[in-house]
């Protein structure tokens, strides 16, 4: 199947044609048409999938220039929200809609020029929506289409009482409403019950790790973690590397410690950074101005930064969904990309849910010429060597340039 085939507008095809795409992904492939039939919508897929130009092209196919909100679409997380508006652009530079980005942390100047100019498309994270609801400077009555993406990240952040809220706010007759999630607990199937009407569902969510991706756990002592994390970059030729942590003070953390160890390519991204600092972060990143990103979860889903050739767990995720996720931002678009996650023993439960959410044994490695300290752990990776106390003075410099 060809884009040309799904029913696309004429001015949203000749952008896909523009941007050199020819075949559509099995979600796009599926949930194209039924988006142009005018019918609800829940897909449930992952990163990597094409879930955004899955809902942005058929979307933007469906309505005309009016300057007044006709598309709403909500995401969790400023990043996503920066990434989906400039999808909608991208692939409607030949329709002569407008798109708005509204999200916190900058001032309102900008995002109120832009509705006193006219805009069709909102994109937008639910707190700051609801702000300008308050402030009276967005009108819903005009809202055609919906969008509701990455809703379990959207409920694990606290945002059901908001969403809730802004989906009320919208005309309910004759509302088309596209429900997008990774994953499909209870709670959202309760949720997308209540907001959408006699839905088509697309599933394309995957459990398995894909092919191009070479993934181990590194078994390690717990106050040795550090040292291997060192090492690891040491003898890896990277080019651009994402270390993920549970925590915020703990990116920072790894941040700085990697610093002291003379890596200077190195930022973080985390939701306490105010926003302007996480764009720079996140563009430089892309760019090559740094080799490595230390970041929490709000960088896992969605955020498409091409490219990665490593994936680093400094913590084996709590919710093994995630652990897919994570390594999902290496060996994309066909090319080999590589993950490594340290384990520790206290993190032997979140490990094996990742490995029966995957229905795979994840293979342990030990690192060459990294001079262990005993744990249990490592009994089951014979060959490494391992000493049973520390020796002062031993933590391993970075010598890579």
């Amino acid at each position: 199947m060809l884009f040309t085939d799904l029913g696309l507008s004429a001015p949203v095809l000749q952008a896909v044609q523009d941007s050199g795409y020819e075949k559509p992904t099995p979600i796009q492939a599926q949930s194209i048409p039924i988006i142009l039939e005018g019918k609800d919508l829940i897909g449930a897929s992952q990163t990597g999938t094409g879930k955004t130009a899955a809902f942005t092209l058929p979307s933007l196919s469906l309505i005309k220039p009016l300057g007044k909100p006709q598309i709403l679409i909500l995401e969790p997380t400023r990043e996503l929200a920066h990434q989906v508006a400039e999808q909608c652009e991208k692939y409607g530079k030949h329709t002569g809609l407008k798109t708005a980005l509204l999200h916190g942390g900058i001032g309102y100047g900008k995002q109120d020029e832009a509705f006193k100019s006219g805009v069709d498309i909102i994109v937008a994270t639910p707190g700051r929506l609801l702000d300008h609801f308050y402030r009276a400077t967005m009108r819903f009555g005009s809202i055609k289409i919906l969008i509701l993406d990455e809703v379990d990240r959207m409920l694990d952040m606290g945002f059901l009482p908001a969403v809730r809220k802004i989906v009320n706010i919208c005309p309910w007759e004759g509302r088309q409403t596209l429900f997008f999630s990774a994953t499909m607990p209870p709670s959202i199937k309760s949720f997308a019950e209540w907001c959408l009407n006699d839905p088509s569902e697309v599933s394309i969510a995957r459990r398995e790790v894909a092919s191009t991706i070479k993934h181990a756990f590194y078994p390690v002592a717990m106050d040795q973690r550090d040292e291997l994390l060192l090492k690891l970059l040491d003898q890896t030729d990277y080019k651009s590397a994402m270390i993920f942590t549970r925590t915020k003070k703990e990116a920072d953390s790894v941040t700085a410690m990697l610093k002291r160890e003379g890596i200077h390519k190195v930022t973080a991204m985390h939701s306490d950074i105010n926003q302007n600092d996480r764009l720079k972060a996140l563009q430089g990143f892309k760019s090559g101005e740094f080799e490595i990103l230390v970041a929490t979860d709000v960088a896992a889903r969605g955020i498409d930064i091409s490219g990665v050739t490593h994936v680093i767990n400094y913590r084996v995720p709590e919710n093994p969904e995630d652990y897919v996720h994570r390594i999902g931002r290496t060996g994309r678009a066909e090319k080999e990309g590589d993950a490594f996650t340290l384990l520790t023993a206290d993190e032997l439960d979140f490990a094996k849910s990742v490995e029966n959410f995957v229905n795979k044994t994840i293979e342990r490695r030990k690192l060459e010429q990294f001079d262990y300290i005993y744990t249990a752990l490592l009994d089951e990776n014979p060959g490494a060597p391992v000493r049973k106390k520390r020796r002062p003075g031993s933590s391993p410099r970075r010598r890579r340039k």
